[in-house]
């Protein structure tokens, strides 16, 4: 989906002793960095998206501020985006991707 849209992916499943990030991505406009979180849930009537609760941010933030130092990336603008996706037995998955799905400062 986000390759579709003109998403670059850099990265996937980046881990460290404090958390993941399931994808770091270069935008359609070449300059922003994008960490996207995903959610899935089997039941369609669920919208795991809403599991990125403000603690779940905070951490999302933490880990791309470790991110930006790490890869120098500081003078590029961070976005983060949630992506959920529901897996209906036996049927195609249903994706939502929520762009600047919450603001932080990284």
């Amino acid at each position: 989906m986000l390759k579709r849209k003109g998403y670059r992916l850099l990265a996937r499943n980046l881990r460290n002793r404090f958390g993941e990030i399931d994808i770091v991505a270069l935008a359609p406009d070449k300059r922003t960095v994008v960490i996207v979180e995903v959610k899935s849930a089997e039941d369609v009537n669920a919208l795991p998206e809403l599991r990125v609760d403000h603690h779940k941010q905070r951490r999302l933030t933490a880990l791309a501020a470790q991110i930006v130092r790490r890869y120098k990336l500081q003078n590029q603008p961070i976005r983060f985006d949630v992506v959920g996706v529901n897996l209906p037995a036996g049927e195609k998955p249903q994706l939502r991707h929520y762009e600047a799905a919450f603001e932080s400062h990284v």
